[in-house]
């Protein structure tokens, strides 16, 4: 797809304006949920030098509660620490990006390559990093209605 931007002088500057053709529509959302991901960073802790450093959204595939912090894993691998409870953090976050699939994880919707139901009733979900988690009973539903 080709992108071109144009400007409007007249239009308020945190509006954005995408035109497509009319058989794109169905892409949309799609389009919308890249571009507000793509503006979005999120402030987290490098303990290996005690930085705080800004990464993006998008490079975010899973945040794990660790007591009172949480990890930050990104698709490279590296690891993150954030200075807030898993709770928090998700309420900070897009629901439409990171989905809870069991207490302790938070994973980045865009990255799962695979699941596929294990014993005990719960989820595997495989993310194009090849790490695997699991999606508890209670996080199934909502889980399986935001991806099928």
């Amino acid at each position: 797809m080709k992108i071109t931007f144009e400007a409007d002088a007249a239009m308020d500057r945190r509006i954005a304006k995408v035109i497509t053709h009319p058989a794109e529509q169905e892409h949309w959302r799609h389009m919308e949920e890249a571009i507000q991901q793509a503006e979005q960073k999120l402030v987290v802790l490098n303990a290996k030098n005690n930085r705080n450093v800004q990464i993006s959204l998008s490079s975010i595939a899973v945040i794990e509660s660790e007591d009172r912090m949480c990890s930050v894993r990104v698709i490279s691998g590296e690891m993150y620490l954030l200075n807030q409870r898993l709770k928090s953090a998700e309420a900070e976050l897009d629901p439409s990006f990171f989905l809870r699939i069991n207490n302790q994880t938070l994973i980045n919707k865009s990255y799962i390559k695979e699941f596929s139901s294990t014993d005990n009733a719960r989820l595997q979900v495989v993310l194009t990093n090849e790490l695997s988690y699991y999606v508890s009973r209670f996080y199934i539903k909502n889980f399986r209605g935001n991806l099928i």
